[in-house]
């Protein structure tokens, strides 16, 4: 199971490296960062869970908490706390309780929090499987690879052309499209133009996969009003992470506006 989860710690090298070397075996990927909004800022994409570890920076630099309790309002990321009982109190003045998944009371069993950090994202990996994503392309080798990566997280459907996927949509309607620019026959702008002239399709998001990164090229393709592009060089989890940010936010992010 992939995943990444930040541990906001401060001062405690050894618990958290018990705690990165716990989770990696698990397949998540720990980072840890400072109690600082900016830290945090940098590492927060594609974070599943953030971990809170109680200490002096909660009355030094209270806009910290206030920063995490807005990242993760509405349930786009899990938080969780970690602390004695008068300190996890004073995270709830700030981090309604209602929004902590979990909450660990010191001394720390870290076999426990990885064992708990797990079970989380294990329920949020399966929330994601209910998203359904159609993935048309007509290169077998990019469709098996996407496939690959994205099966863990979410329900996937893959057919080799533009026509494939319009038959495929007139009779199931799945929740993203990611659809690429350039294929023979019935090209990407010509299947998301036809999508778009239907009904029953016309409100499914669609994301175009294209190869070419220049910017003329990118920006002929955000002229077809799609709901965004991946490029097809960027890295496994730089997709997973673009692809969870659409579902939590419903906004894509594109390099070129």
């Amino acid at each position: 199971m992939a995943g990444k989860v930040l541990l906001v710690n401060q001062n405690s090298a050894l618990l958290t490296d018990a705690l990165v070397s716990g989770l990696k075996a698990m397949d998540i990927t720990a980072v840890p960062v400072e109690p600082d909004i900016e830290c945090i800022r940098a590492e927060q994409d594609g974070a599943d869970v953030i971990v809170i570890f109680a200490g002096d920076f909660m009355y030094e630099s209270p806009e910290v908490l206030v920063y995490i309790k807005d990242i993760c309002f509405g349930e786009t990321k899990v938080v969780c706390a970690v602390g004695y009982a008068k300190e996890l109190t004073e995270i709830e003045e700030t981090i309604p309780k209602s929004m902590i998944e979990k909450e660990f009371m010191r001394p720390i069993d870290v076999k426990s929090i990885t064992r708990d950090v797990h079970n989380i994202m294990s329920k949020g990996a399966e929330r994601n499987k209910g998203k359904h994503i159609l993935l048309v392309d007509d290169d077998v080798t990019f469709l098996k690879m996407m496939q690959s990566w994205l099966c863990a997280r979410y329900r996937i459907t893959v057919v080799r052309s533009g026509m494939q996927a319009i038959t495929y949509i007139a009779a199931h309607v799945p929740d993203l499209i990611l659809l690429d620019y350039d294929m023979p026959i019935t090209p990407g702008p010509q299947v998301l133009e036809m999508i778009r002239s239907e009904p029953t399709s016309a409100k499914i998001p669609v994301i175009f996969l294209t190869g070419k990164a220049d910017r003329d090229s990118v920006l002929s393709v955000m002229r077809l009003k799609p709901e965004g592009y991946l490029l097809k060089t960027m890295k496994k989890d730089e997709i997973i992470n673009s692809i969870d940010r659409f579902f939590e936010s419903k906004k894509w992010e594109n390099v070129y506006g």
